[in-house]
């Protein structure tokens, strides 16, 4: 966990206390859209991703919810956004730097 981290403060240029609030966002996103067994297989790889999942824990609101909150936690949606980077970043991370980004439960499937 703390080389994703460490990867958003480097390659999108927020700080730390916001990169793992949007390393939160994403999981706890996942956690609420994907499908559940699949989102605990990967949950169960990332040490220290619950208490992040619990202190961004939205109320919903889809990937709209979620970016919205991530840009209340810093980042942007300009042109080269830093949403679009933290979201390569954490995709690479889970599944390989081929893996679809998963926005819904079939595209778990």
């Amino acid at each position: 966990m703390d080389e994703l981290i460490g990867r958003l403060v480097a390659d999108v240029g927020v700080d730390r206390n916001a990169a793992e609030t949007v390393v939160g966002i994403i999981l706890d996103f996942l956690a609420k859209e994907g499908p559940p067994d699949k989102v605990q297989a990967v949950l169960a790889k990332l040490p220290g991703a619950r208490p992040l999942m619990e202190k961004a824990a939205g109320d919903g609101g889809g990937v709209v919810g979620a970016g919205m909150r991530m840009m209340g936690a810093g980042l942007s949606m300009g042109g080269n956004s830093s949403l679009m980077h933290a979201r390569k970043s954490v995709r690479t991370r889970l599944a390989g730097s081929s893996a679809r980004f998963p926005v819904s439960r079939s595209s778990f499937e």
